[in-house]
């Protein structure tokens, strides 16, 4: 299994003695199994100055955080748009690839609670958060032919059913433990199942995306049911042309607010497979 961390470097609702933005580097361990262990995971932080927003300090703090670390990460994910240039030029010079996504649960939580609890006992807080990560996304666009399934359908599972996801037959992937989620036991989590003759080369093709989220598009014309990848990126995995297809993906929408964003995606060849050819735990994140 390979080592994923996430990063995050910005500016904190937070003053310096000059009166200027503090910037913090913050970096964590993604877990990937949904047995994974939360308390387990690397954490790094370290504060900076408004004058040491560059990528050579971001690099020497990637180069700490490696050298304090169990195991180097095998690559680095980070959500803020808006840092790509520094962030990927930094982690490239500290020797890891980094790519933009917004799977980083880990480090969505972790701000989260920062955010509550951390930077409001500091000296100099000033209320009202950090301007928000979000920039307009590019236009959907079509899946390759190739790798359009010939099927797909709707399904719920209750959370407990994950706790053996790690013995399912399953070729590409990636999980989560539901702990970061906080969901019960009987949380109905939706899913949508993908059916293909070419299940495999569409798995492996979406194993290489930065898988984010699924998500219904109902005010598009006509509804699609859209995959978001990557930092950015947005596939119409179908148009939904009818009502009872667009009321179903209503009520997958509704489904994955009552599981705070969780759900998931899978690819079989045919709905009487029992293995998987992709199966990926997904969150949709309110990133900012």
């Amino acid at each position: 299994m390979p080592t994923i961390w996430e990063l995050d470097f910005y500016s904190r609702p937070v003053l310096d003695e000059k009166g200027k933005k503090l910037w913090e580097v913050l970096i964590c361990e993604s877990p990937l199994d949904v047995k994974q262990s939360v308390d387990g995971l690397f954490r790094y932080s370290t504060f900076l100055s408004n004058t040491e927003v560059n990528s050579i300090k971001l690099r020497e703090s990637v180069e700490a955080a490696i050298a304090q670390a169990p195991a180097p990460p095998d690559k680095i994910r980070f959500f803020r748009r808006q840092m790509s240039n520094m962030i990927t030029k930094a982690c490239e010079e500290a020797g890891i690839p980094a790519y933009a996504s917004r799977r980083t649960l880990a480090l969505s939580r972790w701000l989260d609670e920062r955010l509550a609890s951390v930077y409001p006992e500091m000296p100099n807080y000033q209320a009202g958060g950090n301007p928000s990560v979000l920039l307009p996304n590019p236009t959907p666009q079509p899946l390759p032919d190739a790798l359009i399934g010939e099927k797909w359908a709707f399904v719920t599972l209750e959370a407990a059913a994950f706790d053996d996801l790690s013995e399912w037959a399953i070729d590409f992937g990636e999980s989560f433990p539901l702990a970061l989620a906080g969901l019960a036991p009987d949380t109905a989590v939706p899913g949508l199942l993908l059916f293909s003759s070419r299940a495999l080369p569409l798995a492996a093709w979406m194993s290489g995306l930065e898988l984010a989220y699924v998500k219904y598009l109902s005010e598009s014309k006509p509804p699609q049911l859209l995959l978001e990848t990557g930092g950015s990126d947005s596939w119409i995995l179908a148009t939904l042309t009818t009502a009872a297809l667009q009321q179903e993906a209503a009520q997958f929408e509704t489904a994955k607010a009552k599981a705070s964003g969780i759900h998931f995606i899978a690819v079989q060849t045919d709905p009487q497979a029992e293995e998987f050819k992709g199966f990926w735990l997904l969150a949709e994140l309110v990133l900012g």
